[in-house]
């Protein structure tokens, strides 16, 4: 006698029997196509290295007369003199103060304010590096002296002019004023010096100038009484400001003449030695003065574009250029640099900079210098406009860097990429300013995204690409650049590479402007295979981490339509050149094949999108192209085509429509899907099992699986300890089972014992499957009295131990887990095993003759 709650589920359906009078609700649909539905995954496109280091690859759409060259020749003679001059090349001499006296105030009584002198704090006029007052010191004591005399024709002896006051005794000296005495003994103490330039120039002591006051003229004397005599009036305030001033200005002046008096001492005492060594025949030697000479110029705060001895420099550096030795070039490239040379002179340097780094033995040599800080500088400072052509070489320079692992580090640690994405920022508010891009502006971007597309292996280069925002400025240099093939094939090769990332997918999305951008790219380019095949590898990556990429790209007007004429162009030329013959066994796709393994990608993708897969379903052009694809392909021709092209027709098959051309073409899949599972490739078996999971639905399907002895086969694969297999397998058996008439073939090959075999050892881990084989076991015993003869004793035994045991939530939901893993068993477990495990075991136990013992259970 059967109780009320067995009665009901005498009375319940068979599981997956399909229901054609309820309607499902969206989320229903949504939620069984995450578990019936998958992305296809695939691998990105191969770039193969370069086998030279040129601007331009063996790949480039450039022609060797429109692109600048890479090999050239370089001389001192190909740099200009004209940029040695300093900014300021005059010397202008201080300002003689020479103030009008006000008018004396009429009576004694009314005292006026006296006139102000100018300041002159020592502290300020002598504000210098501690290094060079060092040397100021040493130099004034007579210790240094030049290396050389020069020539007597190039000797020049001035004599400063000297004026004498009667009263006074002032003596004045190079603009700075004595009495007798102390003139006397500067001059025994501080002879000449000789300059490199011939001239000579009297040495100040600190201590001279700093117990030396300026007279307000020499011509007014020293008496303050006489000052005072001349005065009719105190000055108005506006006169005391412009006196101030030109005080002020004056000690300016002596102060600025004070530190060009210092740099004259460094230049002869530390600067014109080093020159002299530079004319030594040994390289060794010139390398290392030419390192002692930057470590001198930097200390004497000489680089730059405003020390007055630049040309004489410069002038000598360049000559060096034409010894040949690629250490002496980077050594001289760097001071070069530093004395911030610009226009020709600049684009000279960067040439040699680059021709150096085309060799790849010369790579040490260059982190070694640390040219890359010097090169960085160039593209962050200088300006763009007019010196397109020397960024070009060099962002070349660093695009040979970035590919030796050895320079990722230390690129990313000096903000190259922000560098790099802030030039193409630049550029493109440019083209918004200007209208138009400027001239070669495209021969440069092929080296700042070849650039990038190398700095984004790395996870922290990734990081900043996205934070700084790289991915909507290099949509907006495609969308400019759009007829440039290098320039568009290498962006998408950088976003080929982010996009294989989450955080990537998400940061390209969000700039809804990039599917349009995308698909007119491949209506442009549709026969540019490398440009071709990886913007359709970013739609599948897109595709297939975001439902509403699935939306958005197929509301693009004519996006199926596009990607339907690009599957047809390339199947065609796939047939038309089926490519060398190889030996038997797995082999890369061609070409051709790689473009339709991407495309069918994301036709699977997109299939997921509720409202597009069964209108896909229904499309003719795109069921007919997957069903050619299967006729002319195996898989020992190309593997990964053959499985994409099923995992999309699984896709499109979960969809039950009445104008689905997959349903109407199911007999001829099936019959398709044969060549599959008798293959020895386990992915191609899983995604042909899988096709027969959603087919088997259907009636015909069913008779066609045991008309053929497909069931068997599925039986077989229980026995794979493939979780995968075992799930899509067991699939098929649980849709067999609906059919009263086809349960019997469930005890052929020992179907039963290997579904019990499944649920004790995937249970624990695997509650899905759990669920599916107890479903099918639910199924099969469907009209059954009597469990042993249903079951057989033994499994069923088992099926009454598994079961009690995998209800009792202490001893299912292992401890062991971390949170998140346990909190999501726990859901799998309490929404999907356990109401269909207690039916089970409650339709076992009741079934059970009064005879029959109890089983112990052992754990």
């Amino acid at each position: 006698m059967l109780s009320s709650n067995d009665k009901k589920l005498e009375k319940m359906d068979p599981f997956y029997r399909p229901s054609v009078s309820k309607q499902k609700t969206s989320a229903e649909i949504i939620s069984e196509a995450r578990n019936a539905l998958r992305t296809v995954r695939t691998q990105r496109p191969f770039t193969p290295q370069e086998d030279q280091r040129k601007l331009f690859g063996p790949a480039s759409s450039r022609t060797p007369e429109n692109r600048p060259p890479s090999s050239f020749s370089l001389h001192a003679s190909s740099f200009e003199s004209s940029d040695c001059r300093p900014i300021s090349g005059t010397r202008l001499s201080p300002l003689e103060l020479k103030p009008k006296a006000p008018p004396s105030p009429t009576t004694e009584e009314d005292p006026c304010l006296s006139l102000p002198k100018p300041p002159v704090d020592p502290t300020k006029i002598r504000r210098i590096s501690s290094a060079r007052a060092r040397l100021f010191r040493a130099a004034s004591q007579g210790a240094l002296l030049p290396d050389r005399s020069l020539p007597p024709a190039e000797l020049k002896k001035t004599v400063e002019s000297k004026e004498t006051v009667m009263g006074d005794s002032t003596v004045k000296t190079n603009g700075i004023y004595f009495t007798e005495s102390n003139a006397i003994g500067h001059l025994k103490s501080h002879p000449l010096q000789l300059t490199y330039d011939g001239g000579f120039r009297e040495i100040q002591e600190q201590e001279i100038l700093k117990g030396t006051s300026l007279p307000s003229h020499p011509g007014s004397g020293g008496d303050q009484g006489k000052r005072r005599a001349r005065a009719s009036s105190c000055p108005s305030s506006s006169d005391l400001s412009r006196l101030e001033r030109k005080a002020v200005s004056k000690a300016d002046l002596q102060e600025k003449d004070t530190e060009i008096e210092v740099d004259e001492v460094f230049w002869n005492t530390r600067i014109v030695p080093i020159l002299h060594e530079l004319e030594k025949a040994n390289i060794e030697t010139v390398c290392a003065t030419c390192t002692e000479l930057h470590h001198a110029l930097e200390e004497g705060n000489m680089l730059g574009n405003k020390f007055k001895r630049r040309s004489i420099l410069l002038k000598t550096l360049y000559k060096l250029v034409d010894v040949g030795s690629d250490l002496l070039s980077l050594k001289l490239a760097k001071i070069i640099l530093a004395l911030k040379v610009s226009r020709k002179n600049l684009l000279n340097v960067c040439k040699l900079v680059f021709k150096i780094s085309r060799s790849e033995k010369n790579d040490s040599l260059i982190q070694n210098e640390n040219i890359l800080e010097s090169l960085l500088e160039i593209l962050r400072s200088e300006d763009l406009q007019t010196n397109v052509e020397a960024f070009l070489y060099c962002a070349g320079t660093i695009k040979f860097m970035s590919g030796n692992p050895r320079f990722l580090s230390e690129m990313i640690s000096k903000s190259a990429l922000e560098i790099l994405v802030h030039l193409i920022r630049r550029m493109n508010e440019n083209i918004k300013k200007c209208g138009t891009c400027l001239p070669n502006s495209g021969h440069l971007l092929v080296q700042i995204t070849a650039t990038l597309r190398n700095l984004v292996d790395s996870p922290q280069a990734r990081s900043q690409c996205l934070g700084a925002g790289t991915l909507p400025q290099l949509c907006m240099v495609m969308e400019q650049y759009m007829d440039d093939k290098d320039v568009c094939t290498n962006i998408a090769r950088i976003f080929s590479k982010l996009t294989s990332y989450h955080d990537g997918c998400t940061a390209l999305a969000n700039y809804s402007r990039c599917y349009a951008l995308f698909l007119n790219l491949i209506n442009k380019y549709q026969k540019k295979q490398d440009l071709v095949v990886r913007i359709v590898f970013i739609l599948g990556n897109l595709t297939a981490r975001n439902n509403q990429a699935r939306e958005h790209f197929s509301k693009e007007k004519g996006s199926i339509r596009t990607l339907l004429s690009l599957f047809q162009t390339y199947q065609q030329l796939g047939l038309l050149s089926p490519g060398p013959q190889q030996p038997a066994g797995p082999r890369p796709p061609s070409e051709e094949e790689d473009v339709l393994v991407k495309l069918t990608r994301v036709l699977a993708n997109i299939a997921i999108h509720p409202r597009v897969g069964p209108a896909l379903a229904a499309d003719w052009r795109v069921v007919g192209l997957l069903l050619t694809t299967l006729e002319s392909k195996s898989l020992d021709d190309c593997e990964e085509l053959v499985i994409n092209t099923t995992a999309t027709i699984n896709n499109l098959s979960f969809y039950q429509v009445k104008n689905s051309l997959i349903q109407d073409k199911k007999l001829y899949i099936a019959e398709l899907l044969l060549k599959l599972l008798v293959s020895k490739n386990m992915d191609g078996i899983l995604e042909a099992v899988r096709v027969f999971g959603n087919l088997s639905q259907d009636h015909d399907i069913c008779d066609f699986i045991v008309q053929n002895n497909v069931h068997k086969f599925m039986i077989a694969l229980l026995d794979a300890k493939h979780q995968d297999l075992c799930f899509s397998a067991c699939g098929v058996l649980l849709n067999l089972t609906v059919d009263k008439d086809k349960r019997v073939v469930l005890k052929e090959g020992g179907g039963i014992k290997k579904l019990v075999d499944c649920l004790r050892d995937f249970g624990p881990t695997d509650w899905q499957l759990a669920c599916l084989v107890c479903k099918t076991l639910w199924n099969f015993s469907e009209n059954t009295s009597n469990a042993s003869s249903c079951f057989g004793d033994e499994d069923t035994n088992t099926l009454l131990v598994l079961l009690s045991s995998f209800l009792d939530e202490e001893l299912a939901l292992d401890s062991s887990f971390d949170q998140n893993l346990k909190n999501y068993h726990k859901l799998h477990w309490e929404m999907e095993f356990k109401p269909v495990a207690l039916q089970l075991l409650n339709r076992i136990q009741s079934r059970r003759t009064l005879l029959e013992p109890l089983p112990v259970p052992s754990f």
